[in-house]
């Protein structure tokens, strides 16, 4: 008997723990928000002044659970899913920067508040500075992750990289072909563009896989590229006047599997007041990589330390 009892526990003990699928802390209250032609779900947290945290692609608002944890002790954490995307409405239009900040202006008002800072990871540093640079005194901060908004600074150097290629892969053949291959298609993003795949698990690429292949949600991720040139020619219009608030440009240092420097370097042609973090070791995915790290360094910045 107590043999049994000990082999048992031996196998429990030696077995991994279930990684755990993305996702935000407890006491989150999720509702669906409308906007100018779409209804977006959006999550909110916490008590303070207001900070949105805006989620890139291959991902949802669900990326951001390490950093909405800390943040949540002093702000109130607003996490919408962008247009399209997670749990949000598919509308046929509007994935263009400029409309989804406006989306999120809608959040922000519908919420209440007026001022807010703004955090934006990949597609979300995008709608991020377009946000910014449409509602400028409504922004305390602004912090950019890993993204270059279309048409700025290294933009043109960029699009050449073969690595992505995927800005122009779009249509109902593209959409035919990763049909029920989601997962696949999203590991190449996972392991090109991480310093170390293996910090991204297969939990974390299963859910976001299974969010994708929701009925309309490849087409609408597609889409979000497809409006890069109408968003190069609406930042060319917000670059003529430089954002004044602070600014903080996340990257990861291995510039061969990230934007690195190039999301400050771009920054500063855009705004007075850009300070620069590369987050050592990490690529694309800065809070899988290296939560710890990015979180106390965005939280510092957006608690003015």
């Amino acid at each position: 008997m107590i043999r049994t009892v000990l082999a048992t526990l031996a196998l429990v003990l030696a077995t991994p723990a279930a990684a755990e699928q993305p996702g935000l802390p407890a006491g989150f209250e999720s509702r669906m928000i409308a906007t100018p032609g779409a209804d977006l779900f959006v999550r909110v947290g916490g008590a303070g002044d207001p900070v949105v945290l805006l989620h890139g692609y291959v991902e949802s608002g669900d990326m951001w659970g390490p950093l909405a944890s800390e943040l949540v002790k002093h702000h109130t954490v607003i996490v919408p899913d962008l247009r399209g995307l997670g749990r949000s409405s598919r509308p046929a239009d509007g994935y263009d920067k400029k409309t989804q900040a406006r989306d999120i202006r809608s959040i922000v008002e519908a919420l209440g508040f007026d001022r807010a800072a703004i955090v934006g990871h990949d597609l979300g540093g995008m709608v991020a500075y377009a946000y910014a640079a449409e509602f400028p005194q409504e922004v305390t901060r602004l912090v950019v992750m890993e993204a270059v908004p279309p048409g700025i600074g290294p933009w043109d150097q960029i699009v050449r990289i073969p690595a992505v290629w995927h800005f122009s892969f779009r249509g109902p053949e593209a959409e035919r072909l990763v049909a029920g291959r989601e997962r696949i298609y999203f590991d190449r993003f996972w392991n090109d563009f991480s310093g170390d795949p293996s910090r991204i698990d297969d939990a974390t690429r299963d859910h976001y896989a299974r969010q994708y292949a929701a009925p309309g949600a490849m087409r609408a991720g597609f889409a979000q590229f497809a409006a890069f040139d109408t968003d190069v020619r609406d930042n060319a219009v917000f670059a003529r006047t430089k954002l004044t608030m602070p600014v903080l440009a996340v990257g990861g240092e291995r510039a061969d599997r990230a934007f690195g420097a190039a999301a400050a370097a771009a920054m500063r042609t855009l705004a007075s007041h850009v300070d620069e973090v590369l987050i050592p070791g990490a690529g694309h995915w800065l809070i899988e990589e290296n939560p710890d790290l990015t979180v106390a360094r965005v939280a510092s910045f957006l608690d003015g330390r």
